[in-house]
């Protein structure tokens, strides 16, 4: 993997992603935990492209406009820093209308069956 690599991914929004239904909100728009979840799972993917497990260990987002669910989304990932196993993106979703969130995300690579045993 190297520093600038992206993952970029599409999603249409879905009725149980609502803030009204995950209880993160009242209101029936695509919820910050849904958003935030899409901005791990393109990070989740260029880590496992390049053959990498990795655990998402710290997210620091900021939900700059809501969106109706059967919108499409898109997430892009961004690698700017490799510390070891330590992993740091800029991650993004946008719809039609431009920047929906945005902000940093950390994930750590892992060994998986190691990290199962440790909680077993």
């Amino acid at each position: 993997m190297n520093i600038g690599e992206k993952y970029t991914l599409s999603h249409i929004v879905t009725e149980n992603e609502t803030a009204e239904v995950l209880g993160s909100g009242g209101l029936p728009v695509y919820s910050t935990p849904s958003m935030i979840c899409l901005m791990e799972l393109s990070a989740f993917r260029l880590a496992e492209e390049a053959g990498h497990q990795t655990v998402g260990t710290k997210v620091e987002i900021s939900h700059l406009r809501a969106c109706l669910p059967g919108t499409e989304v898109t997430a892009e990932a961004e690698l700017t820093e490799i510390d070891g196993r330590r992993l740091s993106y800029k991650v993004k979703v946008s719809d039609a209308k431009g920047v929906m969130g945005e902000g940093r995300h950390e994930r750590f690579i892992i060994d998986p069956e190691r990290f199962m045993a440790k909680l077993k």
